[in-house]
């Protein structure tokens, strides 16, 4: 019998994962698979996880607001019972530090103002009351280590800080991909691991007719979706579906540093998301008490674009910095002489926007250059690539007519167009991992 499936995915991260459960809810039968033992268990199980509703456009703040709401009651999402054992969104908040570098968050608050999200604006007094250990001067903008300048005040008070919160993170992202993929199965999805897909086939007429794998197997389907994470450029390549891209993707590699909270606070309990890039770092809470560190990708930070399977999987002294640029605004933050943390890989598109859309080649689609901010939005592209799939196979042309997508939480319609890797390089981007 013919090994067939209606679509197969490739890539079983959280946006593969999220993917295969909505095509599966719309009653194709799908095949998810990856070169990996595990679901999630690629740059998904390093992601940072962070589940955030500000972003630097319309589009992007959208998206993520109507996420929230998957992530505020996952279990009615995934159709299991409150009682199930599933991941936690653990929601903290997230405080984002005003700075010219952001415009004051002027734009943010218009946009959340206009999409009914809460928020409320911390004066720097208020900032020290809520995080006792922080120390609101201004040190930006961020310098590397070897700035004679690195540690020094440039001013007297950072302008405040805005709270969303409806913010947090999701305390296993493994573990939830892991929700996702049992939800798909239950409706009817399959998975596979340890499968590497080395050719794309097609047929005469140029339309996608099922994959190869590593071992020779060969499995047929008409619908090919590269959900490949930081391979995302080599299955696009594989494909032949880069030819008509005006916009293409990278891997690039990341640190992420782990360091304990200063002693008599309680940062897991009492902390928060903040992103500041007054320091050009972003943090939040880690279990046992540690803080999670993280680069917002400032100018003095240098970006490493490497083979996604040839790459230094060591820590350098980026953690460091990392690490070193947060004690500045938390003065007595100890910093290990051995870091730990994680070292792993963005899917970065030019822009630092994602690519959700069909391709040139028939019946091949991608949902790639997710860098590291689109974790948040798994299950809202997971519904956004599956009605794509769904109206693009049934014959409508989304290039020429884009997509329009409903929100169905916030209520709002948005352009699937806005994600084309067609389009012109969306210059409203912070061009960094906050989107």
């Amino acid at each position: 019998m013919e090994d067939r499936h209606d679509a197969i995915i490739i890539g079983a991260g959280v946006i593969g994962a999220a993917t295969a459960l909505e095509l599966a809810r719309l009653g194709y039968r799908c095949l998810g698979l990856d070169r990996l033992p595990a679901a999630g268990y690629g740059s998904t199980s390093n992601s940072c996880a962070i589940v955030r509703v500000h972003y630097s456009t319309f589009d992007g703040i959208a998206l993520a607001w109507e996420s929230y709401h998957y992530w505020h009651d996952w279990a009615k999402y995934l159709e299991v019972p409150a009682s199930h054992d599933i991941a936690r969104f653990v929601e903290c908040g997230c405080l984002v530090m005003k700075t010219e570098h952001n415009h004051y968050l002027e734009k943010h608050l218009r946009l959340s103002d206009e999409l009914g999200i809460p928020y409320e604006q911390w004066s720097a007094q208020m900032i020290r009351k809520r995080l006792p250990i922080y120390d609101t001067r201004r040190f930006g903008p961020p310098r590397a280590m070897n700035d004679d300048d690195f540690d020094k005040a440039t001013g007297s008070e950072l302008a405040g800080g805005v709270f969303w919160p409806t913010a947090g993170y999701v305390s296993d992202p493994q573990f939830c991909t892991r929700n996702l993929q049992s939800a798909a199965e239950a409706k009817g999805a399959e998975f596979r691991f340890g499968c590497e897909v080395v050719s794309i086939l097609k047929s005469d007429d140029g339309r996608v007719r099922g994959v190869r794998l590593e071992d020779g197997t060969e499995i047929a389907s008409n619908i090919v979706v590269n959900i490949a994470g930081p391979h995302s450029a080599v299955i696009n390549e594989m494909a032949g579906a880069d030819e008509d891209m005006t916009i293409t993707t990278r891997a690039l590699r990341q640190e992420v540093v782990h360091v304990p909270a200063p002693e008599g606070f309680d940062f897991e309990r009492l902390g928060m998301v903040v992103s500041d890039s007054d320091i050009g770092c972003y943090v939040r809470p880690e279990t046992g008490n540690n803080i999670l560190i993280g680069s917002e990708d400032p100018e003095c930070d240098p970006r490493e674009f490497v083979d996604p399977d040839d790459y230094q999987s060591n820590f350098t002294e980026q953690s460091l910095t990392q690490a070193c640029r947060y004690a500045l605004r938390v003065p007595n933050l100890g910093i290990p002489s051995t870091p730990r943390g994680a070292v792993d890989l963005y899917d970065v598109s030019d822009d630092w926007i994602p690519i959700y859309d069909k391709s040139g080649i028939p019946g091949f689609y991608m949902a790639i250059g997710t860098s590291g901010n689109q974790f948040k939005n798994a299950p809202v592209a997971g519904k956004m690539m599956a009605a794509l799939i769904d109206h693009c196979e049934k014959g409508h042309d989304h290039d020429l007519q884009p997509l329009s997508f409903h929100l169905t939480h916030i209520d709002r319609d948005i352009d699937m167009g806005f994600y084309s890797r067609r389009r012109s390089i969306n210059n409203e981007s912070s061009f960094s991992v906050l989107g």
